[in-house]
């Protein structure tokens, strides 16, 4: 009487094995890169020159601030990061390509854009390669084994001189002055 129940106990001892092997095998690891590379670089553009200047010689600007935004298939914000430029203009940042709760970011509903300069006769984002709307991450510059890298850029900041001033006028905007300053 003893054997068969040695024999039973064994075999409820396998099946219960092979059942925690079986879980563990569905929970594997996600294969491939885990982290994200976003980098570029951020210059100044001076209007005052000619337009070949203008465009291809900008200086870069140390300790700018640039992000990036995540957002899931609902469009709520699911990662926010942000890198300050060192003294080349050069942003680099790294990021988990798992949330903390083991969602996967989708790179494609991912921008990075333009935040803030630190100096002040160069501060005013410009839209050159999407600084001021964002760029989205679709197409990597490096895609091989374990990294996966986005260079962007670059992007521009420019002096406040540079900038068209809006002279639309709509009646909203006197917000019941009357049009009388």
């Amino acid at each position: 009487m003893r054997m068969p129940m040695v024999i039973v106990m064994a075999a409820v001892a396998a099946s219960l094995l092979l059942a925690c092997m079986n879980v563990s095998e569905a929970r594997e690891e996600p294969k491939g890169p885990k982290v994200i590379h976003v980098g570029g670089k951020v210059l100044c553009q001076d209007c005052s020159n000619g337009w070949y200047e203008w465009v291809h010689e900008g200086k870069p600007i140390k300790g700018c601030r640039v992000s990036v935004t995540c957002m899931d298939e609902h469009d709520r914000v699911i990662y926010y990061g942000s890198d300050e430029t060192d003294e080349e203009g050069e942003f680099e940042m790294i990021i988990d390509k798992y949330t903390s709760k083991g969602k996967e970011l989708k790179t494609e509903l991912c921008k990075t854009r333009l935040v803030s300069s630190p100096d002040p006769a160069c501060n005013v984002p410009t839209d050159f390669a999407g600084g001021q709307s964002g760029v989205e991450l679709f197409n990597p510059s490096v895609n091989y084994r374990d990294l996966t890298k986005y260079n962007l850029g670059p992007f521009y900041f420019t002096s406040p001189m540079c900038v068209e001033p809006d002279t639309t006028y709509s009646s909203s905007d006197d917000q019941g002055q009357g049009g009388q300053y």
